[in-house]
């Protein structure tokens, strides 16, 4: 998968419908998330991911892309993502991808890391 291909994949889990989440959430994938209960796994995932609002907009910055190995894409990045009456997330990112056949991959690892506050 080049590049730009990797790009609009993950902008389209950002927001896209639940149908396209859950099509492209590997039943082995591990999340982690900002939010209750932080790690989650397969259609567990999916099915998380799918009761949240997605977001209108989303930008990535500070992108990095590496093929560790044939069929397998780790990617890094900053998320700046918006929807609603002006409601705006930012967290750093990484995604995995692997390649199950010709063309068709799924996310088998995903993070989200908001910026730190002191407390």
């Amino acid at each position: 998968m080049d590049d730009d291909r990797i790009w609009t994949f993950e902008e389209h889990l950002w927001t896209g419908d639940a149908a396209r989440y859950r099509e492209c959430i590997d039943d082995d994938c591990v999340m982690v998330v900002p939010a209750e209960p932080h790690i989650l796994t397969g259609s567990e995932a999916a099915e998380a991911m799918a009761d949240t609002p997605r977001w209108s907009h989303v930008r990535f910055d500070a992108r990095r892309v590496s093929r560790p190995q044939e069929g397998l894409i780790v990617i890094g990045y900053e998320a700046t993502a918006e929807r609603g009456e002006g409601e705006r997330y930012r967290a750093w990112c990484t995604s995995t991808y692997r390649r199950l056949d010709h063309e068709k991959w799924r996310v088998v690892q995903h993070q989200q890391t908001p910026p730190l506050t002191a407390g």
